[in-house]
């Protein structure tokens, strides 16, 4: 069973249409989302749409939480940024509409997908223990295996933190697969996303950069 997963699209769908296009190339089973489908970014609705036309399993994210269950003008700001914030999101909510947004509320936190040699695998935005807390690669082995908890999975797949990296962490694989919509690459434009391919023998994990620069016109507009 191969697996395309990714995570943090934040509403940029031309990220995700050429995350999409490279893969097309390759057969693969399920589309894997860890979170952070649609805020703040341009296209919100069709991000979703996509995403769901393409049958992807996907949890909730801290900004899909906020943008399902916040109202924005029940919010006092605290500065322009916040107030910028808060007026995105009161448009993103409106683009989306009372389906949409009752369809973000009722994802998921954690999703639990059985491998084939017998383990499992479980895809969650942040960690295992708390959701809205990412994994990230800079932590210590003390400081994941907390975040863990007593987790029965074998392979944790997240996303939250941006900056993807493949741990094994007290016999638990935790695949952070980054970002599709906000990447960081230091001024160039990328995307990430992970195959993660189950067999009966175990599991293969291979990170993609997609350079977003360097689209055309078919990449960018399947």
């Amino acid at each position: 069973m191969l697996m395309l997963c990714v995570s943090d699209i934040h509403g940029q769908l031309d990220a995700l249409r050429a995350v999409l296009a490279t893969a097309e190339r390759r057969s693969f089973h399920k589309l894997l989302v860890a979170g952070d489908i649609v805020f703040p970014g341009p296209e919100p609705v069709e991000t979703w749409r996509r995403l769901s036309a393409a049958g992807a399993v996907m949890v909730q994210g801290l900004t899909d939480r906020a943008v399902a269950t916040l109202d924005p003008s029940a919010v006092r700001p605290r500065s322009d940024h916040e107030r910028e914030r808060l007026e995105r999101m009161r448009v993103v909510r409106e683009g989306l509409g009372d389906l949409i947004l009752q369809r973000i509320r009722r994802l998921p936190t954690h999703v639990r997908i059985p491998l084939e040699d017998g383990g499992e695998l479980l895809l969650v935005h942040g960690s295992p223990v708390d959701p809205a807390e990412a994994l990230t690669h800079d932590m210590s082995d003390e400081e994941i295996n907390a975040l863990l908890g007593d987790d029965p999975a074998d392979v944790v797949v997240c996303g939250a933190s941006h900056v993807p990296f493949d741990r094994t962490v007290g016999g638990v694989r935790v695949v952070n697969v980054g970002s599709v919509g906000e990447a960081p690459a230091g001024g160039a434009r990328i995307a990430h996303a992970t195959w993660v391919e189950s067999t009966p023998r175990g599991l293969h994990v291979e990170p993609v950069i997609v350079p977003l620069e360097r689209l055309t016109p078919e990449d960018a507009h399947p």
